[in-house]
């Protein structure tokens, strides 16, 4: 019997009509690349990931200094200085760019043009070359953007007040993260990428209905651009975002990385076989703490409540913290359920 490639396995997962193993992809945080190295690579090594992301070279490399994943200060492409006190773990920021309540001082907030000289031959070349699903490069967020730069209650505050300045910062923005996506959507990757946390532990972060008025319309740009161009829109959003996945949804969204746990699989349960859900097993709990069989009762809920001949992509973080002995039987575990038995 031939069996599929990565690439036909995501897709065919995508389309609800994968009749075999469900896709894999491990997400290692640097946290266990440090801490957990052997374990980390024995978990690649006996599940190997369907879903890889495709390399990226620039001719006019972004400006960045200080290493994201260790103690101290480090800017990154857009003049944000994050603060770390943990090594494996990215820090916060805690000196916005804008901290006048007009965003007069927007202007000086530089855009960075060179995530635009990416190396289109090298993705191209990537892209022919493996038969696994290959997303872009770098994922492009709007809301946590914004809150970056503004600082998060001062950015709701803007939000809640309709703030002229926001909204015209907002505006440029969104035609930022259009030209990128249109330059990974002339490239031969499989699908682009959104990422942007909206929940807290228990609701959106703001208003639903200011979520759809000011909000759902970019991001339905974002799935539109991807669309025309022949490829999947993969989301990630942390928190409980329940009450916006009927739009996210509704604008076409492919497949969504949702902390499921956190929203409750019995509320997912109506929107199975609507988009597809990559990931996640419970990271705040069960994967930290949770024994064999909890892990292994967590995947099969999954499995009963979401699977449909897909609609599930088998996505796991190895993040602070995580028992690698858990990570390596969420996967073993979607294996038993998935592949067929001669």
């Amino acid at each position: 019997m031939i069996q599929p490639t990565a690439r036909e396995r995501v897709n065919s997962t995508l389309a609800y009509c994968n009749t075999g193993r469900v896709p894999r992809q491990l997400w290692a945080l640097p946290w266990a690349d440090i801490f957990e190295k052997d374990k980390l690579a024995a978990i690649r090594s006996a599940y190997p990931d369907d879903i890889v992301t495709a390399p990226v070279t620039y001719s006019n490399p972004p400006r960045t200094s200080g290493d994201p994943h260790e103690p101290g200060r480090y800017t990154d492409e857009w003049g944000c200085v994050f603060t770390g006190i943990q090594r494996g773990v990215i820090g916060e920021v805690k000196e916005p760019r804008i901290v006048t309540d007009d965003w007069s001082d927007a202007g000086y907030v530089r855009f960075p043009e060179e995530v635009l000289t990416f190396d289109v031959p090298k993705v191209n070349a990537f892209c022919r070359n493996t038969d696994r699903f290959v997303l872009q490069a770098g994922c492009v967020t709007l809301f946590e953007r914004m809150q970056y730069i503004r600082g998060t209650a001062e950015l709701f505050m803007d939000i809640a007040y309709q703030n002229k300045g926001m909204l015209g910062f907002l505006e440029k923005l969104h035609a930022f993260n259009c030209r990128v996506l249109e330059a990974w959507g002339n490239t031969d990757v499989d699908a682009l990428a959104v990422n942007d946390d909206w929940g807290s532990q228990i609701s959106l972060l703001i208003d639903p209905k200011v979520w759809v008025r000011l909000f759902k319309p970019l991001y339905a740009d974002y799935c539109a651009i991807a669309h025309k161009h022949g490829k999947k829109l993969f989301m990630h959003s942390d928190g409980n975002t329940l009450a916006i996945l009927p739009h996210l949804i509704e604008i076409g969204v492919d497949a969504a990385n949702l902390q499921i746990f956190c929203i409750g699989l019995d509320n997912l349960r109506p929107y199975k076989g609507k988009i597809t859900f990559w990931g996640e097993i419970d990271r705040q709990w069960i994967l930290p703490g949770g024994t064999a069989e909890q892990v292994r009762s967590a995947v099969e809920l999954v499995f009963q409540t979401l699977w449909s001949d897909g609609g599930c992509i088998a996505q796991c973080e190895f993040g602070a913290g995580a028992n690698p002995e858990n990570v390596e039987t969420v996967f073993r575990t979607w294996d038993d359920l998935t592949i067929p038995r001669v």
